[in-house]
């Protein structure tokens, strides 16, 4: 059994899978296993929100799909958390972690949850996530919700501001608590927890995932997205979730969808540096990237470098009020609708949270512009919208990839994510060990909006050559 252990610790959720399959351990097996790990070790990580009353039930229930000869496919069986912004039916809350809606119960399940249930996945709970996807305070780190506490990387380090929301899911894969776990990301929120935890994510194209049954940030660019140990089980569970949903009008886009090869032969990389690869590359990193790039090119990849945004300066200079205008709008309709824990507005959530100091401590400024923001149907809404569309894809990736004949573009850490998030464009997160300081180093590769396959074909290949996960030590005294 021991190898049995590391793989569910450390393994590939589709080996964990065919695991099940061939009869080397059950569903409940590793159901329990797992809910075991995070009762022993998740005290010192707090990734964990909370655990859903139906897990093992959903195992024997899976377990006895197999023994009555029928499969679901890769991930019947196999265990898996998510993001406690997402709705389920299990009777776990949906705080997207704030104090106020600590103990929300919806009303409905994610169109996603929904379509994981049916590959035959089993749901073990929920994890904990920065507060309203980091858009409560300017100062507010990463690791930090009102509702969940402080989250801590496996990896002994601190989660720091600008670090992606979905950190409670990447240290659950990180730390081995689950098989896989899902995720979302408005701008860099499942790019960002994944090179800083040594794993592995996909952001899906806006529109590729239904976004049902998920608390919204910036809808225009919101996307629900896998964090895994592999980009195989990236590609899996993004099969899995993938597909139109007339919840989310969004998902009725027919994308041009462009595909690839499982070889890097050939395949032109494009590396934009100016504001994108030299904003994030500090000397420790510099080497370490380059020797990447390198390994690729020698590997068969061409490697156009530099093959930079025209609109990059622009791009990193601008502030648009998309973010605070999408924000007030879509969270006043759903706590208008839903009402969780008798909050029905922004402004409700700003009193409350002004009555319990305590939750904020960090205050909520954001929160606060967001209810001052522009309308969504204001001429200024849809001109930075208009912007920020031109000069992210038009003049950016687009632009980029037809300047470099490149497939598809490279970059150092999450250098590229508010490009990649104002665009809605597929993002591929690879784990690449770590650099000069012994701090976790990974690249993201991206392409034009609908290019999912594309990407995640191109990323498996350049997983390959130089993926290298960095796997904690739990229990390690260092931890802080």
């Amino acid at each position: 059994m021991t190898d049995l252990f590391s793989l569910l610790a450390t393994g590939s959720a589709r080996a964990i899978g065919a695991a099940i399959a061939a009869g080397e351990m059950t569903s409940l097996e590793a159901t329990e296993w797992y809910l075991n790990r995070i009762e022993q070790f998740d005290s010192d990580i707090n990734c964990v929100r909370s655990l859903s009353p139906a897990a093992r039930e959903e195992a024997r229930r899976a377990d006895a799909e197999r023994a009555a000869g029928r499969s679901r496919g890769p991930l019947h069986g196999v265990p898996f958390l998510v993001k406690d912004n997402i709705f389920t039916l299990d009777g776990c809350f949906a705080s997207a972690g704030a104090s106020a809606l600590a103990t929300f119960r919806p009303p409905f399940e994610a169109s996603l949850i929904t379509r994981l249930r049916d590959a035959g996945a089993v749901l073990l709970g929920k994890t904990n996530l920065t507060e309203f996807a980091d858009f409560v305070s300017e100062i507010m780190p990463a690791e930090f919700s009102g509702a969940g506490g402080v989250v801590r990387n496996p990896l002994c380090l601190q989660y720091g501001r600008g670090q992606g929301s979905s950190v409670g899911s990447a240290a659950a894969v990180a730390a081995g608590f689950c098989a896989f776990a899902i995720g979302s990301e408005t701008q860099n929120s499942l790019q960002a927890p994944a090179v800083h935890s040594s794993i592995a994510s996909f952001k899906p194209s806006v529109g590729r995932v239904s976004r049902y049954g998920v608390i919204p940030l910036v809808p225009s660019q919101d996307s629900p997205g896998p964090l895994t140990r592999t980009i195989e089980d990236a590609l899996s569970v993004y099969q899995a979730i993938a597909g139109a949903d007339m919840q989310d009008t969004a998902t009725l886009t027919d994308f041009a969808e462009a595909s690839g090869g499982a070889s890097l032969q050939g395949l032109r990389i494009g590396v934009p540096r100016r504001f994108i690869a030299d904003s994030v590359l500090t000397e420790s990193r510099q080497a370490v990237f380059e020797g990447l790039l390198e390994a690729l090119a020698q590997a068969g990849a061409v490697i156009v470098d530099p093959c930079d945004l025209p609109a990059a300066e622009q791009l990193n200079a601008v502030r648009s009020c998309v973010f605070r205008s999408e924000f007030g709008a879509s969270l006043n309709g759903l706590l208008g609708t839903l009402a969780p824990c008798g909050i029905t507005s922004l402004n409700d959530l700003i009193q409350w949270n002004r009555a319990h100091p305590d939750a904020i401590p960090y205050g909520q400024a954001l929160l606060e512009a967001a209810e001052a923001a522009p309308d969504i149907r204001s001429e200024q809404y849809r001109r930075d919208r208009r912007a920020d569309i031109a000069l992210s894809l038009d003049a950016g990736i687009l632009a980029a990839l037809r300047a470099g004949r490149a497939d598809l573009l490279l970059s150092p850490m999450a250098a590229a994510a508010k490009c990649t998030g104002k665009a809605g464009a597929p993002v591929a997160a690879i784990p690449a060990g770590q650099d000069a300081e012994g701090l976790p180093f990974g690249v993201t590769l991206y392409a034009a909006p609908g290019h999912d396959l594309l990407v995640l074909q191109a990323a498996a290949a350049v997983e390959r050559v130089i993926g290298k996960r960095i796997v904690p030590t739990l229990g390690d005294s260092r931890r802080g």
